[in-house]
C-alpha cells in the first residue's frame, strides 16, 4: 500500500515538475513574441509611454529566462552537498526579477526626462496603441496562466514571474488608456506624465517581489490556515500517542518542511511507536504535496501537558 502510494506521488511530482518546466520554456517564448509587438508599437508612434512598456518587457525576458533556469535547479534531487534539496533556488529567480524591475523603472524615467526636454507629437498612435493592444492581450493570458499554475504547483519562480507579467498588463491598460485621451484631446504632456506612473507602479512591483522572495529565503512558515490543517491531520493520526509539542514548519520553493514532538508510554516499543510516526506522515503526505517529515520521538516524562487526556492534544 505504502508503496503504491509513493510510486503514485512520484508519478504525480514527475508531471507537475514536466508542465511547471514546460510552462517556463514558453514564457520565455511569448516573452519575446510580446517585446517584439511592443517595441515596433513603440517605434511606430515614437511614445515615451510605449518606451515604457517595451522596456519593461525587456526585464520580462530576462525575468523568464533566469525563472526556467531556476526551475530546473530547484527539481535536481537531494545530494551530498544539499541535504534538504535545491528548492530554494527558484526564490533567487525571483529576487533576480525584483531588481531587474527596478531598474527597469529607472531606465524609463531617464527617458520621460529626455523626453520631456525634447518633446514630439506622436506618430501613427493608433496603429502603434492597435499593436501594443494584441501585446496586453497575449500578456493577461499568459499571466493568468503562469499565477494559477505557479500557485497549484507551490512554484515562486512562475507566481513572480506571473505577477510580474499581469502589472505589466495592468499599465499597459492604463498606457493605452491614458494615450487615447492624449490623441483626442492633443495634451502631449499625458505621454511622459503616463510614462511616469509606470515607472513608479514597477518599482513598487519590484519591491514587493523582492520582498516576497526574501521571506521565502527567510524561512517563513506556513500560513494560519495550513497550520491549523497540519495540527488536525497530526491529532487525527496519532491514536497511541500521548502528546504533540513544538510543532515548526517552514516553507522552501514548493517543500513544506514539518517538524515536531511526538511524546509516547516510556514502555512503548519502538516499533509500535514507528508505526505511529508512518501513519502520521502518510497522511501529511496524502495532504500536502512535497512535504518533508521529521518527529522526535519523546518518553512520557518530556510531556507538557497533564496526563488522563483522551485525545492526543497539542501543548
Amino acid at each position: 500500500m505504502a508503496a503504491t502510494q509513493d510510486m503514485t506521488a512520484a508519478a504525480a511530482k514527475a508531471a507537475t515538475r514536466e508542465k511547471v518546466a514546460r510552462l517556463a520554456f514558453w514564457s520565455i517564448v511569448v516573452a519575446c513574441v510580446v517585446l517584439a509587438l511592443k517595441v515596433a508599437a513603440w517605434y511606430i508612434t515614437g511614445s515615451v509611454a510605449l518606451y515604457s512598456d517595451a522596456a519593461e518587457s525587456i526585464v520580462n525576458v530576462i525575468a523568464s529566462i533566469a525563472a526556467y533556469w531556476a526551475i530546473q535547479v530547484s527539481y535536481k534531487p537531494a545530494d551530498q552537498d544539499h541535504p534538504f534539496g535545491h528548492h530554494k533556488a527558484e526564490y533567487f529567480s525571483a529576487v533576480l526579477e525584483g531588481v531587474l524591475i527596478i531598474v527597469a523603472a529607472l531606465l524609463i524615467l531617464n527617458e520621460v526626462w529626455q523626453s520631456w526636454q525634447h518633446s514630439a507629437p506622436l506618430e501613427q498612435p493608433w496603429q502603434g496603441l492597435g499593436v501594443n493592444g494584441v501585446a496586453t492581450v497575449v500578456n493577461a493570458i499568459w499571466a493568468w496562466v503562469l499565477i494559477r499554475t505557479g500557485r497549484n504547483a507551490k512554484s515562486p519562480a512562475l507566481v513572480a514571474d506571473g505577477q510580474h507579467i499581469m502589472t505589466d498588463v495592468v499599465t499597459s491598460v492604463g498606457v493605452f488608456g491614458g494615450l487615447v485621451g492624449a490623441v483626442l484631446t492633443g495634451w502631449q504632456i499625458l505621454d511622459p506624465a503616463l510614462a511616469v506612473i509606470v515607472a513608479l507602479n514597477i518599482l513598487w512591483q519590484g519591491w514587493h517581489v523582492i520582498g516576497s522572495s526574501m521571506n521565502g529565503l527567510m524561512d517563513r512558515a506556513v500560513d494560519n490556515h495550513e497550520h491549523m490543517q497540519i495540527r488536525d491531520i497530526i491529532s487525527a493520526n496519532s491514536k497511541g500517542a500521548l502528546e504533540v509539542h513544538d510543532l515548526k514548519t517552514r516553507i522552501a520553493g514548493r517543500a513544506t518542511f514539518i517538524e515536531f514532538h511526538l511524546v509516547v508510554d516510556a514502555d512503548m516499543t519502538v516499533g509500535a511507536s514507528h508505526v505511529i510516526c508512518d501513519r502520521i506522515e502518510d497522511a501529511l503526505k496524502a495532504e500536502i504535496p512535497s512535504v518533508r517529515v521529521t518527529i522526535h520521538v519523546e518518553p512520557d516524562d518530556e510531556a507538557k501537558l497533564p496526563k488522563g487526556t483522551t485525545a492526543v492534544p497539542f501543548a
